[in-house]
């Protein structure tokens, strides 16, 4: 399964979410990144994705973007393949 990292602040009802749903699909570790405890990973952040809001996620070297694209993904069946990817 592809490594996952997602970038995150500590109240973040969206990275929550996207959490449940990568569980859900098998994910058992996430590489999580507080952006509110380290200014510099959110400025990496903005750089990689050119988005301001978490979360921010990556499968492998992928940039799925936030909450709203990581379900999106998974309604179109292209979730499990991404994952799955070599």
């Amino acid at each position: 399964m592809q490594a996952v990292k997602m970038y995150t602040t500590a109240f973040c009802p969206y990275c929550v979410r996207a959490k449940q749903v990568l569980k859900s699909k098998g994910v058992d570790q996430i590489d999580e990144v507080r952006v509110d405890e380290q200014p510099q990973e959110r400025m990496k952040m903005m750089e990689l994705t050119g988005r301001r809001t978490v979360p921010q996620i990556f499968i492998g070297d992928t940039h799925v973007g936030g909450c709203d694209d990581l379900i999106a993904l998974d309604g179109r069946g292209d979730l499990m393949p991404l994952l799955n990817a070599a």
